[in-house]
């Protein structure tokens, strides 16, 4: 080839190059997807129009669900919100990152290895706001941009939820939120993916307060002449069937706060609503500005919750309990280059979002992870298939809340509590699935009562294997 050929032929690919660049920059996409995490804080499965609730309004998050996918079956592994998002932020069960309330600081090795340490690296632009939940000092280096904040406990009354300023006016903390998430996708830069996680404090009833639910004064009226009715298994029957200190616990004193008469159970249900369909509202305003921007056809949204909730069953409130009250959560994939919704009925898990952020970014996942990628279901495909059990556990020690653990089928349900290893509960799911029957003590459910034991002992040794292991792997 001449010099006269090798010099049109590099000016031809500088100009090509050019061209690719400012189509890039123009329409604002970039080759990879941006990703946006949306994480609610005590959002229970069928707190969701699509759910089938014929009450609450969902329409935004609604209508991701009917164009993505939507998982009927998805739980977190620890049912409260500091063990669960450790548990999002690392791929790993709480019995393997060793974090929850009253630990420290989660061990720097870990957070070394969390999605979005390992995301940032990668060249990603992250960016997070909200409720971090995780103790960690210095969380202003884990992404480019971020602001951590939550309910302002020092505040007894709506003020816990109204304190942080959009221009000098002081807005519910579920529009501050909405809008830094715009802020941000507004201001990310056109020449890198972006992954976004938000984290709304909503729907969390603030505890110190009389009144435990907050919203803005436009959703006032929203549910005022509807009326929500009374909880399944809020008979007494149900109540006197938990173990003394569950009936002195917590989930017991924070009933007597939302629900105890039927004047405060209606004021709580539909101040909970109220919360979500708040943060549905914000769900819109973000996908709005996507659109003007020009990156909603390559934008990923993924929403679920930190943790289950009671509303009133068994006369119990709060979560950490192994009933699927606390541990089943709404999870949507939306995927719009996969505009192909389903219905999926299998097992997904909240130890499964930084596997499939990694898999829709075309990062290799980690090995040390124990989650799997949901990413393929937008494709067609299966993954978690396969799954057909996972544990589930309540590790923090703390005397009004006591430690539990178990494990889930998808016929069967088994826990026990830590601290009292005679008392155990056996459910079979197919046929009870609101676990009203403990088959514990009968005859017939012996032999599958000893394999939910040796099955359960099975997979939590694994993991306390995994700790050790995971803990060679990421120091070294």
């Amino acid at each position: 080839m001449n010099f006269k050929k090798q010099c049109y032929r590099s000016v031809k690919s500088i100009i090509l190059g050019c061209f690719l660049l400012l189509a890039e920059m123009t329409h604002g996409q970039t080759i990879k997807p941006n990703i946006i995490f949306i994480l609610t804080d005590d959002h229970r499965w069928d707190a969701l129009g699509y759910a089938g609730n014929k009450i609450i309004k969902t329409p935004e998050m609604d209508k991701l669900a009917q164009k993505g996918i939507y998982f009927k079956n998805a739980f977190v592994t620890t049912p409260i919100c500091a063990a669960s998002r450790a548990s999002i932020l690392t791929g790993m069960y709480e019995r393997t990152h060793g974090y929850t309330f009253g630990t420290g600081q989660i061990k720097q090795a870990y957070i070394n290895n969390s999605y979005p340490v390992l995301l940032k690296n990668t060249g990603y632009y992250t960016g997070f706001f909200g409720k971090f939940g995780v103790e960690y000092a210095d969380f202003a280096k884990l992404f480019d941009e971020g602001d951590s904040y939550d309910r302002n406990g020092k505040y007894k009354d709506r003020r816990g939820y109204f304190y942080k300023t959009i221009d000098k006016d002081t807005v519910h903390l579920t529009r501050y939120t909405g809008h830094e998430a715009i802020e941000f996708i507004k201001n990310s830069p056109v020449n890198k993916p972006f992954c976004l996680s938000l984290s709304f404090s909503a729907p969390h009833a603030h505890d110190p307060a009389v009144d435990q639910y907050f919203y803005s004064d436009e959703f006032n009226d929203l549910y005022k002449d509807v009326k929500i009715e009374m909880p399944l298994l809020g008979e007494e029957k149900y109540f006197n069937a938990q173990p003394e200190y569950v009936r002195k616990g917590e989930n017991r004193t924070r009933w007597h706060w939302r629900y105890d008469n039927p004047e405060k159970y209606q004021k709580s249900v539909k101040g909970y609503y109220t919360m979500i369909s708040e943060v549905d509202q914000e769900i819109g305003k973000i996908r709005q500005i996507l659109v003007e921007k020009g990156i909603d056809k390559n934008t990923i949204i993924i929403i679920m919750g930190d943790n289950g909730f009671f509303l009133g069953e068994r006369q119990l409130a709060g979560k950490w309990l192994m009933y699927d009250n606390s541990l089943r959560v709404p999870l949507i994939i939306y995927d719009p280059r996969h505009p192909n919704h389903r219905d999926i009925d299998d097992i997904a898990l909240n130890i499964d979002i930084a596997s499939t952020i990694f898999d829709f970014a075309g990062l290799e996942i980690p090995e040390i992870w124990q989650g799997e990628s949901l990413a393929t279901y937008v494709e067609g495909d299966n993954p978690v298939k396969s799954r057909k059990e996972f544990i589930c556990e309540h590790l923090w020690e703390v005397d009004i809340i006591p430690p539990s653990e178990g494990i889930r089928t998808e016929k069967w349900k088994y826990f026990r509590y830590r601290h009292d290893m005679d008392h155990e509960e056996l459910y079979d799911l197919e046929i009870d699935p609101l676990e009203e029957e403990n088959l514990v003590n009968n005859e017939q459910y012996q032999s599958k009562l000893l394999e939910m034991r040796i099955k359960f002992d099975r997979l939590a040794s694994k993991l306390e294997a995994d700790k050790f292991i995971s803990s060679l792997s990421i120091n070294n």
